[in-house]
């Protein structure tokens, strides 16, 4: 099983070649992915009618999905980690954010950098959260900011999922 790259109407996405696309993944439209990020197993990015950003070093896991709507699209940063079964519609993510799992974060929501969102999160529309923020809650709220051993969590979760879709490609 291999993944589905498809393009929507004249777009069509841009995967740098040091990226780990798994199979069972869709990707669709107007996505560009950046250099040593990966996509795992059953995540949708799908660009159809606004443009995906994906910056370096960042990794989606498995069963995410990722949405644009008519006025905005995703961007997400470098660094970034968002956890299984996530779903990311119409926002930003800063640098090294970790998203923990099954969190929800909707259009024109921005996290800031080096931010933590608690599993099981829902960002709502327009929300904004400021850097080194510990994001938790339905809805989020702001609980604390980080100390800087969750600052550097944030940025080893990245290396390992690096180090780790490197293994599959062997």
């Amino acid at each position: 099983m291999k993944a589905l790259i498809l393009p929507f109407k004249d777009k069509v996405p841009a995967i740098h070649a040091e990226t780990f696309i798994f199979p069972q993944t869709s990707i669709i439209g107007d996505v560009k992915i950046a250099k040593h990020c990966s996509i795992w197993f059953g995540s949708v990015i799908r660009g159809d009618i606004a443009s995906i950003f994906i910056d370096e070093g960042s990794n989606i896991q498995e069963l995410t999905n990722i949405h644009v709507d008519y006025t905005q699209g995703v961007r997400i940063g470098k660094n970034v980690t968002v956890g299984h079964r996530c779903i990311i519609h119409a926002c930003e993510i800063s640098d090294e954010v970790l998203v923990g799992m099954g969190s929800i974060i909707m259009d024109g929501a921005i996290i800031g950098a080096q931010s933590i969102v608690g599993a099981n999160s829902l960002i709502t529309k327009n929300k904004i959260f400021p850097p080194r923020s510990l994001i938790m809650g339905n809805p989020a709220k702001v609980v604390r900011e980080l100390n800087e051993e969750e600052i550097s969590f944030i940025h080893q979760s990245a290396q390992h999922y690096i180090a780790l879709a490197k293994e599959y490609r062997l």
